[in-house]
C-alpha cells in the first residue's frame, strides 16, 4: 500500500468534505436471493460464510474505490484485498482473520479453511495489513433484519453484517448491512458493490 495524494484522485471531493466529519459512515440494506449458494453449499460441502466471502470479494476486487481506503489523515492505495471474517476460537471468545482475496475459489477455500482453524486454535487474530480488508461478521445462528456498525473513528474499513438466512418454498434470502466510509466511495459505489454481490452469488460455480 501506499499514500496517495487525494487531489489526485477521483475521491479529491470526497476527501475534503468527509474526512473530517464526525460521522463519515453510510449505511445500505439489502436482501439477496442467495438460493443457489445454499444449494452449492450442501451439494459440494463448502461453508456457506466462506462462499459469502468470496462473493464479496469477488465483487469488491471489481471496483477500483474498494482499493483505497483513508487511514488516518491521509488516504492509501493498496495493491490488494482480503475479506474478513470473525472466528468462535477455542476459548469460546471471538477473534479476526483476514482472508487474501483470490480469484479462485479452490484457492480461497484452501485459505479460508487454513486461516480461520489456525485463529480458531491459537485465540490470535491474523491480519493481512497491506491489504484492502473488507470487514464481515455473520450472526448466522440468529434471526435478524441487520445491523448498523459503530464508527470507533479508527478503522474506516468497510464492513458486512448478516444474520440467518431465511428458506422460502422456492428461495432462500440473506439480508445483510454494508457500512462504508464516505471518502472512500459514495452511494452509486456501495450500491453498484451490493449489486454485484447478488450477480456472483448467482452465478457462483457450481
Amino acid at each position: 500500500m501506499k499514500e496517495v495524494n487525494p487531489k489526485e484522485t477521483t475521491r479529491a471531493y470526497a476527501f475534503e468534505m468527509w474526512m473530517k466529519a464526525p460521522m463519515p459512515m453510510l449505511t445500505f440494506f439489502k436482501t439477496l436471493d442467495v438460493t443457489r449458494l445454499r444449494r452449492i453449499s450442501r451439494r459440494r460441502g463448502l461453508k456457506f460464510n466462506m462462499l459469502m466471502c468470496w462473493c464479496i470479494g469477488r465483487a469488491a476486487s471489481q471496483i477500483k474505490e474498494f482499493y483505497m481506503l483513508p487511514v488516518g489523515d491521509k488516504l492509501m492505495r493498496y495493491d490488494s484485498i482480503a475479506v474478513n471474517t470473525i472466528v468462535r476460537n477455542r476459548e469460546g471468545e471471538v477473534s479476526s482473520c483476514d482472508i487474501p482475496y483470490s480469484d479462485d475459489l479452490a484457492t480461497f477455500n484452501a485459505d479460508y479453511l487454513r486461516l480461520t482453524g489456525q485463529v480458531a486454535a491459537s485465540c490470535e487474530n491474523h491480519d493481512i495489513v497491506d491489504s484492502m480488508a473488507i470487514g464481515t461478521s455473520a450472526m448466522a445462528q440468529y434471526d435478524i433484519d441487520g445491523a448498523v456498525g459503530m464508527y470507533s473513528g479508527v478503522f474506516n474499513n468497510p464492513f458486512i453484517i448478516w444474520g440467518r438466512y431465511r428458506k422460502g418454498w422456492f428461495k432462500t434470502t440473506l439480508t445483510m448491512s454494508f457500512q462504508f466510509h464516505h471518502t472512500q466511495m459514495d452511494g452509486a459505489h456501495a450500491a453498484r458493490f451490493l449489486d454485484l454481490v447478488q450477480k456472483e452469488i448467482s452465478s457462483a460455480p457450481c
